[in-house]
């Protein structure tokens, strides 16, 4: 009768690690989700890249101020409100410029950040990179932007030229910032295809089961289902790259060398 329990328990218990397991390799809606929209989202910049520059940069610039116009318009309604006696007129006109009602800074963000958007979606496709100079450029054009919508013809041209020269030594060093800050690791270069397969798929936060075992381009030829489980890859996820590696023309001529 002991043994009979003990092996009813061994049972229960294998069960319940097997349920455990199929569990945790399941994705929860959120993660399914966000798997999505970066499909969706990988899928539309393809498209805008095979569009002519003018229809690119109308729909960058389009998006972007609606971002913009959002943002705004959120942080109008946190604003506070402007004194309207005992203020001089221009000043006041440069401060609601800053500080004004949500539908002026909806109207400020879209500018800028449509403008910016649109600036540096040409300078991209001209030059082929994005870069200081791209950066520089936009940020003129963005803060010419925002200068003739918050004050409109009358304001002086002197202000204007400081205000985008404003906002390009900003971009300027907000570029530099970023670009210290967020160097290539050098391993990249070695899971380059990897990491397209893995976004091919919507397995994108697996990238660093891979780098953690070492499973860089040159091993995907030689990848086997020991290998991905060795890197705590779920079963579900590793037949779907199994799968990809075994359709892949290229990789699949490598593995047959």
């Amino acid at each position: 009768m002991g043994l009979g329990g003990g092996g009813e328990q061994r049972r229960s218990g294998g069960e319940m690690m097997a349920m455990a397991s199929l569990f945790n390799d399941q994705q929860n809606p959120i993660e399914q989700l966000q798997v999505k929209f970066k499909k969706v989202e990988s899928g539309f910049k393809t498209w805008l890249s095979k569009q002519s520059l003018p229809v690119e940069a109308a729909v960058v610039s389009t998006m972007s101020g609606v971002q913009g116009a959002l943002i705004g318009g959120l942080m109008g309604t946190l604003s506070p409100e402007m004194p309207q006696s005992g203020v001089d007129p221009q000043a006041m006109k440069q401060a609601q410029a800053l500080v004004g009602g949500p539908w002026v800074q909806a109207r400020n963000f879209a500018a800028i950040t449509g403008v910016n958007a649109g600036i540096a979606c040409v300078m991209k496709r001209i030059r082929g990179k994005e870069d200081l100079e791209s950066a520089v450029v936009a940020a003129l054009g963005s803060g010419f932007a925002y200068s003739l919508v918050s004050q409109g013809l009358q304001g002086q041209p002197m202000n204007a030229i400081t205000t985008a020269a404003g906002f390009a030594v900003f971009q300027g060093i907000f570029f530099k910032l970023g670009e210290k800050f967020s160097k290539p690791n050098p391993e990249d270069p070695f899971y380059t295809r990897s990491r397209t397969m893995l976004l091919k798929l919507g397995l994108e936060k697996y990238d660093k089961n891979f780098r953690k075992g070492l499973l860089t381009d040159p091993t995907l030829p030689l990848l086997t289902d020991s290998a991905l489980r060795d890197v705590s890859i779920p079963p579900g996820p590793r037949l779907l790259i199994l799968d990809h590696i075994q359709r892949d023309p290229e990789i699949k001529g490598k593995r047959g060398k």
